[in-house]
């Protein structure tokens, strides 16, 4: 409980500055990066457990309330954009097995899942079970998020001037109690739903298909007030930013200095897709640049909701991502073995 505790009061406290100081996404960078360097310097953090995984529930929930059926009716326009994520994805593995093989030495299953762009924790748990270092792949995966959802703001501000300050949607004032009621049942309903069915990314992606059930049907017609994004967005911050607890120097030097390597390939890979899809005109700048930015897919949802892109076009994009890599990653490496 003191551990907890010091956690959030430490993520509050960064929250504030950034609040004050004006800068961007201050709920989710100023707890993320306030944990960070308390893990850092050695403070004994804790992440928020099964409160913090719930918080996820209201992402899944407020994309699921943005698929309407004028959205349905653009999926057509979307198909031509998706038709570039598998070569995304093998693009991505191409440059990063060999980068962690041969560059930084890990053996076959840590290096493959260290580069598979997929969720973090279903990475941790094929790397296990392959026989590999699950402590580097976190902090790998972790140094991936941090890096992107730490510079994405800062491009999004700079070449298209987006307020990422203003509040994601309307006060909980303004939103019909009723409403919240099921969105919040919606929420726990589909997580614990598709957590028993086995899916990945339980958390978001269960209450997202029951809310867009609900939400074509007419029964919801709102996003999650502002303030419950907002609180989502502090849980999701002190989650990437506890995963640097307990790091030792060698961690730091090499698995750390690994991923953020790798975090400045993904995004040079990243940008020619993104200009690729705006070359074809197959989506707006913001669009295409949110979809095609390998972040944890949490994180991607909040920038996105918080900069008023295309929910529908953003996350589509990433699902189709985390579908190809882990229905396909175990396979893959199961062949490269062999092969070697």
């Amino acid at each position: 409980m003191a551990r907890r505790t010091l956690t959030f009061a430490l993520a509050a406290g960064g929250g504030a500055l950034f609040l004050a100081l004006h800068l961007p996404l201050p709920l989710l960078l100023g707890p993320m990066l306030a944990c960070l360097i308390a893990a850092l310097a050695g403070a004994p953090l804790m992440g928020a457990g099964g409160l913090g995984t719930f918080m996820r529930t209201f992402l899944g929930v407020a994309v699921g309330a943005s698929i309407t059926p004028e959205v349905l009716g653009k999926i057509p326009e979307i198909a031509a954009s998706l038709a570039f994520v598998p070569a995304f994805i093998l693009v991505i593995a191409l440059v990063g097995y060999p980068l962690f093989r041969r560059g930084f030495g890990f053996d076959h299953p840590t290096a493959w899942y260290a580069a598979m762009p997929g969720g973090l924790q279903d990475m941790l748990v094929f790397g296990e079970e392959a026989g590999g270092d699950v402590r580097a792949l976190s902090l790998i995966h972790a140094t991936r998020v941090l890096v992107i959802v730490t510079v994405a703001p800062l491009i999004m501000q700079s070449f298209w001037g987006v307020d990422l300050s203003q509040p994601p949607g309307t006060s909980i004032r303004a939103t019909d109690p009723a409403e919240i009621a099921i969105m919040v049942a919606a929420g726990l309903i589909g997580w614990k739903a598709a957590e028993r069915l086995g899916l990945f990314g339980a958390s978001i992606l269960g209450p997202m298909i029951l809310t867009a059930a609900l939400s074509l049907s007419g029964v919801i017609q709102h996003r999650p007030p502002a303030e419950i994004i907002q609180a989502a967005q502090f849980f999701i911050g002190v989650a990437v930013g506890v995963k640097y607890v307990g790091i030792t120097g060698r961690e730091l030097r090499i698995d750390v200095s690994a991923g953020l390597v790798y975090a400045l390939f993904l995004a040079l890979i990243s940008l020619i897709f993104i200009e690729l899809i705006m070359q074809l005109g197959l989506a707006p700048a913001l669009d295409a640049f949110l979809a095609y930015l390998p972040g944890g897919q949490a994180e991607m949802v909040v920038i996105a909701i918080i900069a008023g892109a295309d929910l529908a076009y953003v996350v589509s994009h990433h699902l189709l991502r985390m579908v190809i890599v882990i229905t396909l990653a175990p396979l893959a490496s199961k062949l490269i073995e062999r092969r070697r």
